[in-house]
């Protein structure tokens, strides 16, 4: 391909996503989801400006390895540690139960397939991608309501936090078994083990990360050496370890989200995935998207995977908040916070296309289930609260 093609392309990506972008965050609505569109548009499906290539595929890669990282740099680790068995409860219980809701989703569509066949390993990642949790519309709306800082909004955001580590924690054991050499003992010790290495590596790496950032704060050096540590981790989690690159790339975060200059290094990365990898990682999705492959039956199990996966939500964290000792409509407020869905639901989904695991014609569920959750979880939490409000005042 020539270079000239690719400076087009990027253009083109670039400009379309911003406008896009733009257009939905003044609709209320993820401005992923903008982006999103805007490579469906431009991509071969509608008008055919972009088409897929290696390059742009190469870009997209290295746009989610960033995402995880500054998702893990963006965890606070000490209340990761002291947030209690109730928000760990709840977090299982947003894992376990929309995996299962999806897994049987796909089945009842499409048939039940023998335990461990591929078919049966489809399913099950149907049920992965329905696992991730998108906290961040919930903590714009529960600050806007005054409720962040309660014990309810803190349970939420923690509960949320350690879902998506339960949930790449699920992806990685899911892509393991896709290997036909692979068995679960082998995909289970080779999680084990990185995940051991990372621990007594990554003290090392804090250390030494803590006496430069000592020595050095707030200097160019801080970001690039842990840019060198997130490429590292995401090489030697798939290379060494046979698992997702992105789950070494969020334990790279993880290691240095407890740094002095987290922050700082945070705002660095958000300038490079902002103006380039993000934008091209989520229009990518949009351009792998196969409109053309839609038929009725991809509409309406689109339409359950939607219903299933918000409400998997609300009946697995609510039942379990009301165990964990929530009373009345506190269970219901837990359910729906935890039931948005963003960015990690998509780098789920990419990477089982990646894999194989999936066709792309399901990426419309996905991109369906983002936007329903993130337009509906604000307006039914305002609602919850606003008749909290009134019955107070009445």
């Amino acid at each position: 391909m020539d270079v000239l093609d690719i400076f087009r392309d990027l253009a083109i990506i670039m400009l379309f996503a911003k406008v896009f972008g733009l257009a939905a965050r003044k609709l209320r609505a993820p401005q992923v989801a903008g982006e999103i569109v805007a490579g469906l548009l431009i991509g071969p499906s509608v008008l055919g400006f972009v088409q897929q290539n290696d390059f742009i595929n190469i870009c997209a890669q290295i746009g989610v390895v960033i995402l995880m990282f500054s998702a893990g740099l963006g965890t606070n680790l000490r209340d990761l540690l002291r947030t209690g068995p109730k928000a760990l409860a709840i977090a299982c219980a947003g894992v376990a139960v929309p995996l299962a809701g999806g897994t049987l989703l796909y089945q009842c569509f499409y048939g039940f397939a023998p335990w461990g066949s591929e078919k049966f390993l489809t399913a099950v990642f149907i049920g992965v991608i329905m696992t991730a949790t998108s906290v961040s519309i919930t903590v714009e709306t529960l600050k806007e309501l005054g409720k962040l800082k309660t014990e309810l909004g803190t349970t939420i955001l923690n509960a949320a936090i350690i879902d998506d580590v339960i949930g790449i924690l699920v992806l990685t054991f899911v892509i393991g078994f896709k290997n036909p050499e692979s068995n679960p003992w082998r995909v289970g010790f080779n999680t084990i083990a990185f995940f051991a290495v990372a621990i007594v590596v990554g003290f090392v790496i804090y250390k030494v990360f803590q006496f430069v950032d000592k020595r050095y704060p707030r200097t160019h050096r801080i970001p690039i050496l842990a840019l060198v540590l997130c490429f590292s981790f995401s090489y030697l989690a798939e290379r060494v370890f046979g698992i997702a690159d992105i789950t070494g790339a969020y334990v790279a975060g993880i290691i240095l989200c407890s740094l002095r200059d987290s922050d700082y290094i945070e705002e660095k990365l958000d300038i490079n995935s902002y103006m380039i990898f993000g934008p091209i990682f989520f229009a990518s999705i949009g351009l792998k998207t196969d409109v053309s492959g839609i038929t009725w039956d991809i509409v309406i199990f689109s339409a359950a995977f939607v219903l299933v996966a918000l409400s998997t939500k609300i009946v697995g964290c609510g039942a379990m908040s009301r165990l964990c000792g929530f009373k009345g409509k506190d269970t219901l407020k837990i359910g729906v916070g935890m039931m948005t869905r963003g960015e990690v639901a998509l780098i789920v989904a990419q990477r089982g296309l990646s894999e194989g695991m999936i066709s792309s014609v399901y990426f419309t569920s996905v991109i369906l289930l983002i936007i329903v959750s993130s337009i509906a979880t604000p307006i039914i939490l305002k609602l919850l609260f606003g008749r909290e409000k009134k019955s107070a005042s009445d």
